[in-house]
């Protein structure tokens, strides 16, 4: 059974039951055209008008062919194209193809070939390969557009001044004198009022401008010059438009089978690309309008070039022109305010209606008026503005060639040529390496601009042996390519160089060019989020006694700890000798020594050899100028816009100092999204809480109160030396002095006590007591790892209960603007824990891995 037949009227599947409160089915839907769209079509149309007119005298056509395009390229364009508010038509950019074609086979092959092209385009639509022809480089695009409008305006300048244009540019050039000793006045006054009412009519001042400027520049041009001329008396050659009845059709095609298929392809590329390119351009046009001015769907490709094929046939059937999207036609409808397709549609029935009733008004217009309006079309065709942005892309070579391969060759030749060069620049870029040495206060720069390949081999080795044995050497990598030829020989001379006791420094790599280096090296092995070594770079350790375990004086293999504390840390000793040790490792943990004697060998302590050469400043301006060369330019933008409109983070981000916890890592955000408060311990000390610290509470204060943040998140951290102090009673008591890093950690102990509370309620007595036992806080999906997580655990729960007592902060949640989290983050997993709201004594759930593009 076929799947197309109908279901029978009785099943059950085929029933369709309105919502109650919608009408019942049935009664015909009248058509509504919105007023936009009515006032939007109106603009369109007195644009469309007399261009189309214009583009049909300057291609040589029938002056009816470009009304009939136009209509055509509204209607059945405008109902079946994929852009809603593209409007299609006649074209400039088509009028030197369609100029050609009409000398070389005649006005009736030329719309066969139009046919023909429209066929191509609904092939190429059902193939889907819309999306393809935008991959042709922008430059070649704008070049083929520029030599277009050079054509149109040279050759329409011969009508202006009263002559008749040429068939080629350089034919027009020729007979450019001859002509400007023979002009006729009369022509051009009526061009030069042409003119200068549509340079000036859109630059009436005031409030007249504004309610004038709405008019159309070139329907007042073409109006002002044609009544000027009809009320002096000048003679001129005007419009002539035949009787529809003897209007000429399409024919087969006469001609050789190769002209015709160039013709046929090269019709349809450039109806394609300009309507292509022109959809884009309106999807950004209808995406910076206000949100008020209603929801356009973006632009189907495909569906446009069944559209534009679909026209092609019918205009190239009915006598018209190749029809294709209009930049011009297209803004304005955009601009004056269309929310459908109704608009472009609304504008071919005008241009219908005006082609059958307001003949005698259009065979008043000058010829010299619609010339100089053509002229002026194709000017603008050569922008300046895409000659900046070619040449900003060093593709001006593309534009050039292609531009002149246009005017002097024609348009598929042009475009060819413009294709060949642009594979030729991409070639060489690939190929062409700059490689230059300088020595800078005894340092040897090498410096490679662009892609390593085999071929700049003997360049890059020739300048690499300049560097003298011994020197300092730095290799700046300027290019995101690296081949196996060159790697080697940057690897091999590496160790060559520093076998013989020079230093070599890699830098401005990107990801896929990374050089290994041998352990006995300092290298820089930085790649943002990737293997990171403290900072940037790796110092070699200094040489162990002999007999000393390596691991046992370095503190064992860096980055491996899971959740527990890498070393002992505070918790093996006890009273002052605690809180002196937890002074060096709360905040970094696992590399800071200890305070007191050391090992002799011991890396960075005085008995020991110096843990690096350089200066601590040095490595920090190594990696501000890291930032200055790789990341400023990628973010200069993003940072501007944060220096004008000030900060707006969402959330504060309450967390350790730990130098192992990235809170823009662990959160994935950038500049400008947290605000971040970062103490020992992560603590928040209660408000008016003896030796309390109005640093945090102001801060709390700024950012609920003047920042308006949505969230407020206590991160507490796997490793953090402030709970193992507090495990080893590393701090002072109520009312006792110590340090200050033990008055610190006094405001841990609530949450020690919290631990301790939780331990008795658990008890044997508390249960025989009846006490009612609170949970501790936990881990959802493993059990806790040691005494010290537990402690961290609740430090979180107990510093958001420390949060509720902030005036600004309870303000906040009862006015339900604010919110609370509690994180946890476990170093050596790399993993996140948040605390659930509504599970009793704190359940910590581990955050999944999700899709966020699904």
């Amino acid at each position: 059974m076929s799947a197309c037949v109908p279901a029978r009227a009785d099943s059950a599947r085929t029933k369709h039951v309105h919502p109650p409160h919608s009408p019942p089915p049935g009664g015909s839907r009248r058509f509504r055209v919105a007023g936009a769209d009515v006032s939007a079509a109106v603009a369109v149309f007195l644009i469309a008008l007399p261009l189309s007119l214009g583009i049909a005298l300057a291609t040589g056509a029938p002056l009816q062919a470009g009304l009939v395009a136009a209509a055509v390229g509204g209607i059945v364009a405008g109902r079946i194209g994929g852009c809603p508010l593209q409007v299609s038509g006649p074209a400039a950019g088509l009028t030197v193809v369609t100029a050609d074609l009409i000398q070389r086979y005649g006005w009736r092959t030329t719309c066969a070939i139009t046919v023909l092209a429209g066929l191509a385009q609904l092939g190429l639509g059902c193939l889907r390969v819309a999306r393809s022809a935008l991959a042709v480089s922008p430059a070649i695009v704008h070049g083929m557009l520029a030599g277009i409008g050079v054509t149109i305006a040279v050759a329409q300048l011969h009508i202006v001044l009263g002559g008749t244009p040429q068939s080629s540019v350089p034919d027009n050039l020729v007979a450019l004198p001859a002509q400007l000793a023979n002009l006729h006045p009369a022509d051009l006054a009526v061009s030069v009022l042409t003119l200068t009412l549509l340079l000036l009519w859109p630059r009436i001042p005031g409030r007249a401008g504004q309610v004038l400027g709405r008019l159309p520049a070139a329907l007042i041009a073409v109006a002002g010059a044609t009544a000027v001329a009809a009320l002096t008396g000048l003679i001129l050659p005007k419009v002539d438009l035949p009787s529809w009845s003897s209007h000429a059709l399409a024919a087969l095609p006469d001609g050789p089978v190769l002209g015709l298929v160039a013709a046929v392809l090269t019709t349809t590329l450039v109806c394609s690309v300009q309507s292509l390119l022109g959809a884009v351009a309106v999807d950004k046009l209808v995406a910076a309008r206000p949100a008020q001015a209603g929801h356009v769907k973006r632009s189907d490709l495909d569906r446009e070039l069944l559209g534009q094929g679909a026209a092609n046939i019918v205009s190239g059937s009915l006598g018209g022109l190749p029809v294709a999207g209009v930049a011009v036609r297209s803004s304005a409808n955009v601009a004056a305010g269309a929310v459908s397709r109704n608009s472009t549609m609304l504008h071919g029935v005008l241009v219908v209606i005006a082609a059958l009733l307001l003949v005698p008004a259009l065979e008043l217009i000058p010829l010299a008026s619609l010339a100089a309006l053509v002229m002026a079309v194709g000017l603008k065709m050569v922008s300046l503005n895409h000659i900046r942005t070619v040449t900003r892309h060093r593709e001006v070579l593309v534009y050039a060639v292609t531009t002149g391969g246009v005017v002097f060759l024609g348009v598929l030749e042009g475009v060819a040529l413009g294709i060949a060069v642009a594979v030729g620049v991409a070639l060489h870029r690939l190929t062409r390496t700059r490689i230059t040495h300088h020595e800078a206060e005894g340092v040897h720069h090498v410096h490679v601009r662009g892609q390593l390949t085999f071929l700049a081999v003997p360049r890059l080795s020739r300048l690499l042996h300049q560097v003298p044995q011994g020197a300092d050497a730095v290799v700046e990598l300027d290019g995101s390519f690296m081949d196996h030829a060159a790697y080697e020989t940057l690897q091999d001379w590496q160790k060559t160089h520093t076998a013989q006791g020079g230093s070599v420094d890699i830098s401005g790599r990107r990801p896929g060019t990374r050089i290994s280096e041998p352990a006995e090296t300092e290298g820089c092995r930085c790649r943002p989020w990737t293997p990171w070594r403290n900072h940037q770079c790796d110092r070699p350790p200094a040489a162990p006694p002999p007999g000393t375990d390596r691991q046992a004086t370095t503190g064992g293999p860096r980055g491996r700890s899971r959740s527990g504390p890498v070393d002992k840390g505070p918790g093996t000793a006890s009273g002052t000798a605690a809180a002196e040790t937890a002074a060096h490792k709360t905040t970094g943990g696992t590399t800071a020594p200890a305070t007191g004697p050391s090992a002799p060998g011991t890396p960075g302590t005085p008995d020991g050899p110096a843990r690096s050469a350089r200066p601590a400043g040095g490595e920090l301006a190594r990696g501000i100028s890291a930032f200055h060369r790789n990341t400023a330019p990628l973010m200069r933008r993003e940072l501007a816009r944060l220096a004008r409109e000030g900060q707006q983070p969402s959330q504060l981000f309450l967390t350790c100092a730990d130098s192992r916890v990235v809170t823009s890592m662990i959160t994935s955000s950038g500049p400008g999204d947290l605000f971040v408060v970062r103490n020992v311990g992560n603590f928040v000390p209660l408000p008016g809480e003896e030796s309390g610290d109005d640093s945090v509470a102001a801060a709390i204060e700024y950012a609920v109160d003047v920042l308006k943040v949505r969230s407020l998140t206590v991160c507490g951290h796997s490793g953090c030396g402030a709970m193992q102090a507090l495990l080893g009673a590393g701090h002072a008591g109520p009312g006792g002095r110590g340090t200050p890093l033990q008055r610190w950690l006094r405001h841990g102990l609530p949450s020690l006590d919290r631990v301790h509370a939780d331990a008795d309620a658990g008890s044997d007595a508390a249960k025989h007591t009846g006490s009612r036992p609170r949970p501790r806080p936990r881990l959802a999906g493993r059990g806790i790892a040691d005494a010290a997580e537990q402690l961290c655990l609740a430090n979180v729960v107990q510093q958001l209960e420390h949060l509720r007592a902030h005036a600004s902060v309870a303000r906040a949640l009862r006015s339900g603007d604010l919110e609370l989290h509690g994180m946890y983050f476990d170093v050596g997993e790399a993993q996140s824990y948040l605390l659930a709201q509504d599970a009793e004594g704190g359940v910590f759930e581990l955050v999944p891995e999700i899709d966020l593009t699904a």
